[in-house]
């Protein structure tokens, strides 16, 4: 044990040796592709050695993620990918090809959205009790959007309405874009969003933003109230993104890359980044992580079996 544990301290300052490959399990494009994309430049900048993101969709990201459960534990092969890889998927499906507490290893969350309660302008409504008042008085006539069936905007919409008693009909779309081109149409009546996915159309009036939909309000939209503080006590969401390896990396190897990635996350480029995209910071220890994801794995697992929402 002591020699393993000399050789984890040796393969952890010389790290790393070769290129770094990271796997992300969706195509090209999107917050997920453009933070690993963020975070390889740097990191090939600070290590001296190539980190290259390698796009692996499919699966609902179980493709990716399970490439990177059997890879080696040296730190070579590293997944970037979004929370419900971790928190909703296990539960959404009856058989995932990798287990993602006991195959992957939690390394540091890279970002957290902003996320937003949007709706079509065509709704004669200015704040959530209204949309609520609306609902009730016209149940299952309106609509909302969602990037699919188990995402976020899916499922925390009917926690949404769970609360709050409503009846509102769920129009699933391939992502987050042709979702926000449905409301923008009118095709649907609200959807929840990342705040940078949608502000600048709320400044041409083509959609008006009635509430934030995480825990506390947006930094940048402080005059926002949260959707509990409207009068949905208890609802908050969020998706984050993160960083893991495969099971049984060294201690001391999790513990260089972790420093080493918040040193590239606290650079003014990337802090102008997350600005930009309105996404947060969150700085946590990876056993910091492993609870989050706890956490998350229990929250989405009442939720989808709230919902009775499946993906096989």
């Amino acid at each position: 044990m002591l020699l393993a544990g000399t050789s984890g301290a040796a393969h952890a300052q010389t790290y790393p040796s070769a290129t770094v490959k990271l796997i992300v399990p969706v195509p090209a494009g999107g917050v997920t592709d453009t933070m690993a994309r963020i975070v390889a430049q740097r990191l090939t900048e600070a290590w001296g050695q190539p980190v290259v993101v390698d796009n692996r969709p499919g699966g609902n990201y179980a493709v990716g993620a399970q490439a990177v459960a059997k890879s080696a534990p040296d730190g070579l092969t590293l997944l970037v990918a979004p929370d419900s890889t971790v928190t909703a998927n296990p539960h959404l499906f009856s058989k995932l090809p990798y287990d993602p507490v006991k195959d992957l290893t939690p390394i540091i969350v890279l970002c957290r959205i902003t996320p937003v309660l949007v709706i079509n302008p065509t709704l004669a409504v200015q704040s959530v009790q209204e949309l609520i008042a609306l609902a009730k008085a016209k149940p299952g006539s309106l609509n909302y959007g969602s990037y699919g069936i188990g995402t976020y905007a899916h499922l925390s919409m009917e926690d949404f309405k769970q609360r709050t008693g409503t009846d509102i009909v769920h129009i699933p779309y391939r992502g987050a874009a042709p979702a926000a081109t449905a409301l923008l149409a009118g095709d649907v009546a609200m959807l929840l969003l990342n705040l940078s996915s949608i502000e600048e159309h709320e400044k041409t009036g083509k959609v008006r933003i009635l509430a934030a939909a995480g825990e506390k309000r947006a930094a940048l939209r402080p005059e926002l109230p949260t959707i509990a503080e409207a009068g949905v006590p208890g609802f908050s969401t969020t998706a984050w993104f993160a960083l893991f390896g495969p099971a049984n990396m060294a201690p001391e190897l999790v513990a260089k890359i972790h420093a080493d990635v918040a040193k590239v996350l606290e650079l003014p480029q990337s802090r102008e980044f997350f600005r930009v995209n309105s996404f947060e910071r969150v700085d946590l220890t990876p056993a910091q992580f492993s609870k989050l994801i706890q956490d998350d794995l229990a929250h989405w697992g009442a939720l989808i079996k709230a919902v009775g929402a499946k993906l096989d």
